[in-house]
């Protein structure tokens, strides 16, 4: 769902995506004619103890760093959505509704309204994880998403880290997930790459690659966004130690690497 003077536009067009028409399903995470990029693939600080900034300072700097969109993502919630909205309005910035989705029994995605149905297919996916667990948590398997959500983007966010030796499982478990979504998604489906600044980054974007050739399942970049300017680095450091309930010492490899899960230009 958009924030934009035509509401009725597709998410195709809105992501920056280059299609043959307005109504064509999409097929390129970007779009060539203007060179606007759009993120996918962003928390807030309403997904608790991971998002270290405001949803309002995520959309300010999109608009600051000329961003044609911006998903604001946040794990099954859409807490932030009001206050981005708010943030966005006069702008011409389009703002996209979306969530990030931990299924119990299969991988992570983000999920993209497209219009006003996908918004509410999405919203009521998100009251039926939260109503099966205790506040604060959630539940959602694969059997919730056997109508694939019809008016819903997918993106399938792989496993992030690949243990040497454990290359040929990571393909495997990817490949696996891509032939459960496809059937249900269509042309809905993307493979996010995402540079997360890991051990073998180079060896995992060479297997998103294949992953593509072998599936056709097109790749969208994404920056899995978790902050607005790197300062908030230290924050974010410290809201994931008090997650894990541990020390900055002892968070070792569970905080990020570097500094660039913020909103920066993307340079895929």
């Amino acid at each position: 769902m958009v924030s934009s003077p035509d509401p009725s536009r597709p998410l195709h067009a809105v992501a920056g995506v280059a299609n043959d028409s307005d109504y064509a399903p999409a097929h390129r995470p970007r779009a060539e004619a203007d060179g606007g990029y759009a993120e996918l693939h962003c928390l807030s600080n309403f997904t608790f103890l991971r998002g270290a900034s405001h949803p309002e300072e995520l959309v300010e700097r999109a608009i600051a760093l000329g961003y044609q969109a911006l998903a604001i993502t946040d794990e099954c919630s859409l807490s932030g959505v009001v206050r981005a909205h708010e943030a966005a309005k006069g702008s011409a910035l389009r703002l996209i509704i979306g969530s990030e989705i931990a299924l119990s029994d299969g991988p992570k995605l983000v999920l993209l309204a497209s219009n006003r149905e996908g918004y509410a297919q999405l919203s009521e996916l998100i009251t039926i994880g939260r109503r099966r667990a205790d506040k604060g948590a959630y539940t959602l398997c694969r059997a919730d998403l056997a109508d694939g959500l019809p008016d819903c983007l997918c993106l399938l966010i792989p496993e992030q880290s690949i243990a040497v030796g454990d290359e040929a499982a990571w393909f495997d478990a990817q490949r696996e997930a891509i032939d459960w979504l496809s059937p249900l998604f269509g042309d809905r489906l993307w493979l996010a790459v995402q540079i997360l600044y890991l051990p073998a980054e180079r060896k995992r974007i060479q297997l998103l690659e294949e992953l593509h050739s072998l599936t056709r399942i097109p790749l969208v970049a994404c920056g899995d966004v978790h902050m607005h300017i790197r300062e908030r680095r230290f924050l974010q450091d410290v809201v994931t130690a008090i997650r894990l309930n541990t020390t900055l010492e002892a968070a070792g490899f569970a905080l990020f690497p570097t500094a660039n899960a913020t909103c920066v230009h993307c340079a895929y």
